[in-house]
């Protein structure tokens, strides 16, 4: 999956937070301009921690117009988005990667979505919501390893 990019600045015609390198040596980032951008203050969003960054320079910046609009460029990082930049680096390795999820994933979603009559779950609420779609996959894998073992096979390896 890639990383998900949540800015509109590129379509704005400004920097974007993949034109900031982050250093995780030193914890900050270094703006297309050269400048540190350093670490400023922790901030709780949706539940989840996001670190700020911004560099002192920005009022004095050269290329401020392309940068923000604002008084300074402010960089959120997510406090596991290593986790996100390990994935990215790997797809980059193999682009084809979401092409081959999207085949292999597409003949379990068509069954499952087929039976369960392809438009709404029975139950409500997320929790009975995730019971039902939980049940709906381990249908599918049973009936799945079914086929590619048969019968006998997978009662034995049940049984032991």
């Amino acid at each position: 999956m890639p990383k998900p990019l949540t800015s509109n600045s590129k379509a704005a015609g400004l920097f974007d937070k993949r034109d900031f390198i982050y250093d995780p040596k030193r914890d900050d980032y270094r703006c297309p301009a050269g400048e540190r951008a350093i670490w400023r203050m922790t901030k709780v969003d949706r539940g989840r921690l996001h670190h700020r960054y911004w560099p002192s320079a920005c009022p004095n910046c050269s290329i401020k117009a392309q940068c923000t609009t604002g008084k300074f460029r402010i960089v959120a990082r997510w406090e596991h988005e290593q986790v996100l930049d390990v994935m990215q680096r790997r797809l980059d390795c193999t682009p084809d990667a979401p092409c081959l999820r999207r085949q292999t994933v597409e003949h379990p979603f068509g069954t499952l979505k087929a039976w369960m009559g392809s438009t709404h779950f029975l139950t409500k609420t997320l929790p009975r919501v995730r019971t039902e779609m939980s049940l709906h996959v381990l249908a599918y894998n049973l009936k799945r390893m079914l086929q590619i073992f048969g019968t006998q096979t997978l009662v034995a390896f049940l049984k032991a």
